[in-house]
């Protein structure tokens, strides 16, 4: 008899827990995870991030060449409490992540995105349940966002390596794991991805770095030698490697070391042989505004395969793209034709740092005009001759770039966020896979947004 108490006794804690539960997580206080401890060791670390490919690979973009293609950046960077990396609320915050506290402009739309893919905020939604976000961590979200690449017609991804990333076993970790989960997702959806290395941060003589990270991850995941991953981008016969924020004024690291750099990656007899794309200024063929002023650059420049200036932020409407593209992008072709060189556009959809900065008058400060604003670049890109196009950004919710899917009903209260102006959440996934179609020929040059069927 005591023992049928018992049961009924447990039976009914039980039932009452997860009533509970379920009442909270409908009044919207779901409980968020604790951050986890780390204790791992750099090479405990390594062990357990690096290892050659050993999952499917799906036949789709053919990986043999960049033209043709628009290639997303995607980074990565996002952590939260729970999610194995220690890291807590990286990127969506600074170390706390709250109404007012934030570093997001955009807020990813996370219905489709499964329960385990799905982490609790302190931020409640117009109906007052939870808002949720995700983390970079997880291969399965990952691996959702290459299968939107696939399923919009988006050929791939550069995957953002910053090289101040790669020194703490923290950091490590969280670099290492995004990697590998673009690896897979790109392989198992058909898609194409290469690794960028952007130096932001880095202090003089710290470009070595970048030479101990490429041996690292050439000799453990056996990254451009591993037959098993079919997804690696390669250009003119030569696995493709990018080198983002040589020549920008006012870093510390030397056009020296940065050439040292450029010249393993191209001819180092075990870990070479990459067609290199450079990421530079604006304005790096004349030496001016963004980009320091010296000759000894252009040397550089010519070290390398690809040539692809950043310019987010540089026009600010519609009617500014037909002039950068005449000012900027046209001759910038013209001088990498006359020197053997090609040229890889960057197009962005927008742009928003308010809660980033805390700077209230920075709120939707370049207007995406219903998708208008990214369209005009992609027409004038493919005017003036552009065979490849870089999109910024795939996943920067931090500075409203994003083109993944977003909501247009994000959390209420002391943050505001930008919504998608009430257009389907993967508008611009759809838009984005339609100025492919435009760029390798697929529909006519129009100046209209193609109808969606």
């Amino acid at each position: 008899m005591r023992i049928k108490y018992l049961t009924v006794i447990t039976v009914a804690a039980l039932f009452v827990c997860s009533f509970l539960a379920a009442l909270c997580n409908a009044a919207g206080l779901e409980r968020i995870p604790e951050q986890e401890q780390f204790n791992l060791t750099r090479a405990q670390v390594i062990e357990k991030t690096l290892k050659p490919y050993d999952g499917t690979s799906v036949k789709g973009v053919d990986n043999s060449t960049m033209v043709g293609k628009v290639l997303c950046g995607y980074q990565g960077w996002f952590t939260c409490p729970g999610d194995g990396s220690a890291r807590g609320w990286f990127h969506w915050g600074k170390g706390v992540f709250e109404p007012g506290n934030c570093n997001i402009d955009l807020w990813p739309d996370m219905s489709e995105y499964d329960a385990d893919e799905r982490f609790p905020t302190p931020f409640k939604n117009a109906d007052g349940s939870t808002a949720y976000v995700y983390s970079s961590m997880n291969p399965k979200t990952v691996g959702r966002h290459f299968k939107w690449m696939a399923d919009y017609g988006i050929d791939g991804a550069f995957v953002q390596r910053f090289v101040t990333e790669t020194v703490g076993e923290k950091q490590k970790l969280h670099a290492n794991t995004a990697l590998a989960n673009c690896r897979e997702g790109a392989n198992r959806n058909g898609r194409v991805y290469a690794v960028m290395y952007d130096l932001s941060g880095l202090h003089q003589g710290q470009t070595s770095l970048v030479i101990e990270d490429w041996k690292m991850l050439v000799d453990k995941m056996r990254l451009t030698k591993d037959a098993n991953d079919k997804a690696y981008l390669h250009h003119n016969g030569k696995p493709v490697v990018s080198v983002w924020g040589i020549g920008f004024e006012g870093r510390s690291y030397t056009l020296q070391e940065c050439a040292k750099l450029i010249d393993f990656l191209k001819n180092d007899k075990d870990y070479g042989g990459c067609t290199i794309m450079l990421g530079v200024p604006t304005y790096w063929r004349t030496l001016k505004n963004d980009c320091i002023d010296d000759k000894r650059f252009h040397d550089i420049i010519l070290k390398a395969d690809v040539i692809s200036p950043w310019m987010v932020g540089r026009i600010n409407s519609i009617d500014e793209s037909i002039e950068f593209a005449h000012r900027i992008w046209l001759p910038d072709m013209e001088w990498c034709k006359k020197h053997k060189k090609e040229y890889l556009p960057v197009v962005f959809p927008g742009f928003s740092w308010t809660n980033l900065k805390k700077e209230p008058d920075a709120f939707n400060s370049i207007p995406r005009f219903g998708g208008k604003f990214l369209w005009k670049q992609y027409v004038e890109a493919k005017k003036v001759g552009a065979t490849m196009i870089y999109q910024a950004m795939f996943d920067e919710v931090d500075e409203g770039t994003a083109i993944l899917k977003c909501t247009n009903n994000p959390p209420v209260g002391a943050s505001k966020f930008l919504t998608y102006e009430g257009l389907p959440s993967d508008y611009y996934l759809w838009l984005v896979g339609q100025g492919g179609k435009m760029l390798r020929g697929e529909i006519p040059v129009s100046l209209e947004i193609p109808k969606r069927k």
